[in-house]
């Protein structure tokens, strides 16, 4: 359902990530991709995940928004390369910003 959304911000997100070892980026999405794609805002569009040795380190299984950025970031060879030298943590807030965060090992 958002796979094709976040391929398209993956390029960036994967820059962000590299940019995140020194300090949290954040990245402005556009609202109205994911309202399209989406079952509306009842869903709720607020979520965390933390990939920690490579892997998703927390249960997101309660968002379909989170579990596809996961997938698409998990399926991406250099973005799992970033991944396994360091941990990282991503959110959205209400606003549509997303936050990707460096967390030492």
């Amino acid at each position: 359902m958002y796979n094709h959304i976040w391929k398209k911000y993956l390029p960036i997100i994967k820059i962000l990530m590299k940019k995140s070892i020194l300090e949290e980026q954040l990245l402005d999405l556009n609202r109205i991709d994911f309202e399209r794609a989406g079952t509306g805002r009842k869903a709720g569009y607020k979520f965390k995940i933390e990939f920690t040795d490579g892997k998703v380190g927390n249960v997101i299984s309660g968002s379909a928004l989170a579990v596809h950025l996961a997938q698409v970031i998990m399926e991406d060879d250099n973005a799992k390369q970033i991944l396994t030298n360091h941990n990282f943590e991503i959110s959205l807030n209400t606003k549509f910003q997303l936050a990707i965060r460096n967390i030492a090992k």
